[in-house]
């Protein structure tokens, strides 16, 4: 029996992102999605209608499971903010084994928002709920007492984005465990 088909089309798209994060959109060329998502040129085509749409596809899969993680792990009411946000940290200290390196929504943003309107405008609504659900973490730890109230919770979310983001970076230049979580730690210490 065969399978259905958006399940065909969801595990390529899964494979699509990967082959996208590990080597960025120009570099990733249609034989190598093929090979990634063990669909035939035509296939790729008559499925996605172009590389640009199967890329989208793929940054919306990747940023819906990375943003609604991070959202639900900051929503985690039964433990201490700090704890919360030292795990969002920490995910970019030890990424998931497989996961390739790097974030794809800032390799992206580097590559692509600056000329690709449709792109810009998904990487920004995405980014706006990143830091809404950060900013409420900040201000729930600043009621509890966990982080000082005269800090400034959306100068810090911005902060946690673009330490994680730089991070990311970090990681995929090459930089260890030892380096990375000397930065979790240091965004720590000013949080």
């Amino acid at each position: 029996m065969a399978r259905p088909r958006k399940f065909e089309e969801e595990r390529a798209v899964e494979a699509a992102m990967r082959a996208f994060w590990s080597d960025g959109y120009e570099a990733t060329s249609t034989q190598t999605l093929c090979e990634a998502t063990g669909l035939g040129r035509s296939s790729v085509y008559n499925t996605f209608t172009s590389k640009r749409d199967l890329f989208e596809r793929a940054l919306i899969l990747y940023m819906d499971a990375k943003t609604s993680n991070l959202i639900a792990t900051l929503e985690d009411g039964s433990r201490p903010v700090r704890e919360r946000l030292r795990t969002i940290l920490e995910w970019a200290v030890e990424p998931d084994a497989d996961d390739p390196a790097g974030c794809l929504v800032v390799n992206t943003t580097v590559e692509m928002a600056p000329h690709d309107e449709g792109i810009a405008e998904r990487l920004d609504r995405d980014q706006r709920r990143r830091l809404a659900a950060l900013k409420a973490a900040i201000e729930d730890g600043m009621r509890a007492g966990e982080i000082d109230q005269g800090k400034d919770a959306p100068a810090l979310a911005h902060f946690i984005i673009s330490t994680v983001a730089g991070m990311r970076v970090a990681a995929r230049g090459g930089a260890g465990r030892a380096t990375l979580t000397s930065i979790a730690d240091t965004a720590m210490d000013a949080i």
